[in-house]
C-alpha cells in the first residue's frame, strides 16, 4: 500500500518573508513530507511588495529546499487546502496573543473543514521577536534590516529604498561609511 504524502500549508502574507519564516519553513518540512507557502491575497491591506513579488521573494528564498511550492491564494484558507490537497495549516506563534488569535482561527477552520488540523510552531528563540511589520519599519526608517530576513529578501529591500548596498550582503555598515 502507497504510503500518503503528508502536505501542509504555510498561509501568511509573508511582506516581506523573514528568517522567521524560513525557520518554520524547514521546521514544517521535518514534519511533512511537503509544504506549501500560500501567499494570502489581500486587495484591502496595503503591501510593501505586490502578491507577484511576494511569490518570487518565496521561491528565492526556499529554493534550496525542493519539497516547498510557493503559490498565491484567495479566499480562504481552508478551500486552498481543499484546492491543494493540503493535510495541515501550519503556523507561527512568537507570542501569547498570536497564541490565542491562531487558536480562534484553527478551531473556525476545523468546523469548516473537519479533515485539516492546524500545528502551530513556535520560532526558535533568535528568531521570536522578528516580524515582517518589524522588518518593514526597519527597512523604511534607514536601518540595517540583514540580520532579519534571507539575503535574497535583504536584495529585494535594498532595492526598494534605493540603497542596493544596504541589500547587498558582501557590504557591510562600515564599508559603506567609508
Amino acid at each position: 500500500m502507497p504510503r500518503l504524502v503528508r502536505h501542509a500549508l504555510f498561509p501568511g502574507t509573508f511582506d516581506p518573508p523573514t528568517v522567521g519564516h524560513l525557520d518554520l519553513v524547514e521546521r514544517a518540512l521535518a514534519l511533512f513530507d511537503r509544504v506549501t507557502i500560500a501567499i494570502a491575497y489581500n486587495p484591502e491591506k496595503k503591501t510593501l511588495f505586490d502578491v507577484e513579488e511576494r511569490l518570487e521573494l518565496c521561491r528565492l528564498a526556499t529554493r534550496a529546499l525542493p519539497a516547498v511550492g510557493v503559490v498565491a491564494i484567495r479566499g480562504l484558507v481552508v478551500q486552498a487546502c481543499r484546492d491543494l490537497a493540503a493535510h495541515v495549516i501550519v503556523r507561527g506563534v512568537r507570542s501569547g496573543t498570536d497564541f490565542d488569535y491562531e487558536v480562534q482561527m484553527a478551531r473556525t477552520n476545523r468546523q469548516m473543514l473537519a479533515e485539516v488540523d492546524t500545528i502551530l510552531l513556535a520560532p526558535a528563540p533568535e528568531h521570536a521577536h522578528v516580524s515582517s511589520t518589524l522588518v518593514r519599519q526597519i527597512a523604511t526608517l534607514g536601518g540595517d534590516y540583514r540580520p532579519f530576513v534571507p539575503p535574497e529578501i535583504a536584495l529585494a529591500l535594498g532595492r526598494r529604498f534605493g540603497d542596493p548596498g544596504r541589500g547587498d550582503p558582501q557590504t557591510t555598515p562600515s564599508a559603506r561609511a567609508r
